[in-house]
């Protein structure tokens, strides 16, 4: 049954009941826990799993950056259902993989739960929702190349998983919090990668 998480640890109770449920866990199984109306936690979550082991499997990130676009398209142009394609829903991993990025998320999760919350809301609505998927389809477009360098593209889905939260709890002191680290993250991203090609040249 599809529940509207309003908290990390909420998203993470998901991730651990539908793993409970299942032996592989597939992207539709997890966005029909959460439900097709939560832009938040769907931003979230494929960011968190990003920062997790999952996020070290060859392709990985540049996969979750793809389904991050995909939410964040959705969200640019105020569709009130998420949608994700076939293929995309009906890739899994192995629920062992997912209780265990559960557990090593908790932590930061009660972190993030303790320190944000509703503030500011009108920054959670309206235009800087919109301005905020902007930023996050840029983001997930530096996930590919920074693949390439160890522990690279964490900066920029680190970047959409505070965005994520944001919406979530309505917070826009977070939404700003969120918008300087995407910058940041370009910053940093573009200085790895012209480190790697001059190394290379």
């Amino acid at each position: 049954m599809a529940t509207d998480p309003h908290s990390v640890g909420e998203i993470l109770d998901c991730l651990d009941e539908v793993a409970d449920e299942h032996e592989k866990v597939s992207i539709g199984d997890i966005l029909d826990a959460i439900g097709n109306r939560s832009y938040g936690p769907a931003l979230m979550i494929p960011a968190l799993l990003e920062l997790t082991p999952i996020g070290a499997i060859p392709g990985v990130p540049t996969f979750l950056a793809v389904i991050v676009s995909l939410i964040a398209l959705q969200m640019l142009f105020g569709k009130k259902h998420l949608w994700l394609p076939g293929f995309i829903r009906h890739r899994s991993v192995s629920a062992e993989k997912v209780e265990k990025s559960s557990k090593k998320l908790r932590k930061i999760g009660r972190f993030l739960d303790k320190w944000f919350h509703g503030r500011f809301k009108k920054l959670t609505r309206g235009v800087p929702v919109r301005i905020a998927a902007v930023l996050i389809i840029a983001l997930c477009a530096t996930v590919p190349p920074l693949e390439l360098l160890p522990f690279a593209s964490s900066g920029p889905m680190l970047a959409v998983a505070m965005f994520g939260l944001a919406l979530m709890v309505r917070d826009g002191l977070l939404m700003l919090i969120a918008t300087a680290l995407s910058f940041a993250a370009f910053g940093l991203g573009f200085t790895m990668m012209g480190g790697e090609e001059s190394s290379g040249g």
